[in-house]
């Protein structure tokens, strides 16, 4: 019994002094962008051309999560079933996530806008058969983490840990100061000029539908008048061109007796 557990204890320290340990250190993004830590999450360098002399492409890149106070006691796991997985958090404190692979770290330039968020992952907090669950971190820390390189067999290789995390810390609502004498004066000035402005419109918008109203009630609709009746069609004087009058018929001239012969 003793002899098996000492060629255990061997073969397990001869299987981590066989791990190469990778000159890079994880470290959060130094990418110009919000929210790189916030309460639950926390956003890392994405490691491109970091494991391309370390993997084979069949291998798989875990980044293991652990509070900072245990790394110096954390065994990686002998075999891929060993993997501690989130809900081993509140028992080992610590485990593993974002399963990966060597093609997923190219040494492509347009690569290096990507990061690495820790804990984005809300979806599958619950599910036991999700072992890779990136689910958010349930304590501000302070967290440390690393990348491990495993293999059918067990690890291969190892960066170094991160230095310590800490994430934000959630404001109690009653610490939050709400008193105006803590704003700056240009600020009170433009708030109190807005609400004023948005007053005097209300105000006036009301008037005037409350003004339309009384005289619609009061005054009832207007009357309809009755309508005018058409005028005669009158027809248009035509004057024709000018024609002289016709001179008056000359008188008959009188009777004249002739001499009988």
């Amino acid at each position: 019994m003793a002899a098996s557990l000492l060629l255990t204890i061997l073969a397990a320290l001869g299987t981590m002094a066989d791990i190469e340990v990778i000159p890079y250190t994880p470290h959060i993004t130094e990418l110009s962008l919000e929210g790189k830590i916030t309460t639950s999450t926390f956003a890392l360098e994405t490691p491109n051309c970091v494991f391309d002399n370390f993997a084979n492409s069949s291998d798989i890149i875990w980044l293991v999560v652990t509070f900072s106070n245990v790394t110096g006691t954390f065994q990686n796991p002998p075999n891929p079933q060993r993997i501690p997985t989130y809900e081993d958090l509140y028992t080992t404190f610590s485990y593993m996530t974002m399963r990966s692979t060597l093609s997923q770290f190219p040494c492509s330039p347009g690569q290096s806008r990507r990061v690495l968020r820790v804990g984005n992952e809300s979806v599958c907090k619950n599910d036991d058969g999700r072992t890779n669950c990136n689910s958010p971190l349930p304590s501000p820390g302070t967290y440390r983490v690393k990348f491990l390189v495993m293999n059918s067999t067990g690890a291969r290789a190892e960066t170094r840990w991160s230095a310590p995390i800490e994430l934000r810390k959630a404001q109690a609502w009653q610490t939050v100061d709400t008193w105006p004498g803590r704003r700056s004066g240009d600020m009170i000035v433009i708030t109190v000029i807005l609400s004023v402005l948005c007053g005097v419109v209300t105000v006036g918008f009301l008037s005037t539908v409350c003004y339309e109203c009384f005289k619609f009630w009061h005054h009832g609709p207007p009357e309809s008048q009755e309508e005018p009746s058409p005028e005669p069609l009158q027809a248009s004087r035509y004057n024709t061109h000018h024609i002289p009058p016709v001179p008056p018929m000359p008188p008959t001239p009188p009777a004249v007796d002739l001499p009988v012969a």
